[in-house]
């Protein structure tokens, strides 16, 4: 009796976890693979202790992009444009574009270089593809980096008490631009 309770419980705890892993799938929806985006080879090293606590949301504060095609051709131009200046990758962990998809930068475990020298070793840095200070994100691009935000707490890369900042509150900066700025300040992890 005691074997069969076992294979139960094993049973049980395999369905569990199976259910547990295609959960966080789900929820973490569309994450575009540097493969599919054709990024250059990252000569990254550092790794992020992970759960981190601070996300750093800024913008490129270049061209806009608005179909995957064409985000996908951005992202390749902001990492080239990064890589020319001696980065050893592009310098966010994510990029979100117009068309409403996320295009993995250096990842959830590979230290950023988006915030300078005491943020980047604690945060997750996100960036939109495009200019905010006079316009505003599309709500699919805005809906792509909360649910990215989400993502991170299911994969147990950012805390549950994660607080999200805005490029300007930790540099003396311009990002993630006027318009931007504002829409982050009303999510309810933001903290100034």
């Amino acid at each position: 009796m005691s074997h069969c309770c076992a294979m139960l419980t094993w049973a049980l705890f395999s369905l569990f976890t199976l259910a547990a892993a295609q959960n966080t799938k789900a929820c973490c929806g569309t994450i575009v693979p540097r493969s599919e985006w054709k990024a250059t080879a990252s000569q990254c090293k550092q790794k992020l202790k992970l759960p981190v606590r601070y996300v750093v949301v800024s913008h490129t504060a270049g061209s806009t992009c608005d179909s995957p095609a064409l985000c996908q051709q951005q992202a390749r131009n902001v990492q080239h444009y990064q890589m020319q200046n001696e980065w050893c990758d592009v310098g966010y962990n994510f990029l979100i574009g117009e068309d409403g998809l996320v295009y993995e930068g250096r990842g959830w475990k590979v230290k950023g270089d988006h915030t300078g020298v005491t943020w980047n070793p604690m945060s997750i840095g996100i960036t939109f593809m495009g200019n905010y200070m006079e316009r505003v994100p599309p709500p699919r691009a805005l809906r792509a980096a909360q649910n990215l935000l989400a993502c991170g707490v299911a994969v147990g890369a950012l805390s549950p008490h994660y607080e999200v900042k805005g490029h300007r509150d930790v540099q003396q900066t311009l990002s993630p631009g006027d318009q931007l700025y504002s829409i982050i300040q009303t999510w309810p992890h933001y903290r100034e």
